[in-house]
């Protein structure tokens, strides 16, 4: 299938590792022109070096902090420059620290919203009008599957993760008739550096073996496995590609059905 996304520009946040590499790389893959941004200039430059390497595509790094305002301005004017516009911009950021009602501080949630939350209002502010003068735009938020179902332990990401869902469905309503499509992809249980981080530390306080834990979580998991990032990046790809010319608002899970709720 052809995505269409030859030669557009795509803009990847949280980009050197994990879902928003595999993210990018699928986009690169398609023949797409990519920036891709975090806050390590180094991890960065050989992410960028290595799915140029893999795919011939133009990959570009563009360091960028996105607790910070100048920052993202300053990525946004580059991708724009480096790619003459912006057509896609995929939002991601690093989970918040897990934690309860009673053991979260006010600077705690703070410092969450301003990283998961406000950080994407301000990264589509500064896409819309270069989407806005090419009279088309895709925006994907990477989010979590606390979107539909809250994850005992990670009440600030239910939090926040859910604001994203806000967020996404009232953009579709202003934006649509200027055929830009918003929507979110929560991942479920991908086989990431961070999943295998929580395990571990799940596994060390219950005093589990890490592999007896992932076999306990992977169980729970209707299609009896973690999924991939690159599944996870085909979906995102395809609701920000120029395939898709009607979903927008909506929420999508890559979670082999683990999520129950509707």
């Amino acid at each position: 299938m052809d995505m269409k996304v030859k030669d557009r520009s795509v803009v990847v946040l949280a980009a050197s590792k994990g879902l928003g590499k595999a993210t990018a790389e699928a986009y690169a893959q398609e023949g797409a022109s990519v920036v891709i941004a975090s806050r390590s200039r180094e991890e960065l430059e050989q992410t960028a070096a290595e799915i140029r390497q893999k795919t011939g595509s133009r990959v570009e790094a563009v360091p960028c902090d996105v607790n910070d305002l100048e920052s993202i301005r300053a990525l946004m004017a580059k991708s724009a420059e480096l790619h003459d516009g912006i057509d896609v911009l995929i939002t991601n950021a690093g989970g918040p620290p897990p934690g309860t009602f009673d053991s979260i501080t006010d600077e705690q949630w703070q410092q969450s919203f301003q990283q998961v939350l406000l950080s994407v209002t301000r990264l589509v502010r500064e896409a819309l009008p270069w989407m806005r003068k090419a009279e088309a735009g895709r925006i994907v938020m990477i989010a979590s599957s606390s979107v539909k179902q809250p994850i005992d332990g990670l009440i600030l990401s239910n939090t926040f993760r859910a604001g994203l869902s806000g967020l996404a469905k009232s953009l579709s309503q202003e934006l649509s008739a200027e055929n830009i499509l918003v929507n979110i992809v929560g991942p479920g249980r991908i086989g990431t550096d961070r999943l295998k981080q929580m395990d571990t530390a799940r596994a060390e306080r219950t005093g589990t073996s890490v592999e007896e834990l992932q076999k306990q979580a992977q169980a729970e998991i209707p299609a009896g496995r973690y999924g991939t990032p690159d599944e996870f990046a085909q979906a995102v790809v395809f609701l920000g590609s120029g395939s898709n010319t009607y979903i927008t608002g909506q929420t999508l899970l890559v979670d082999g059905g683990l999520v129950k709720a509707f």
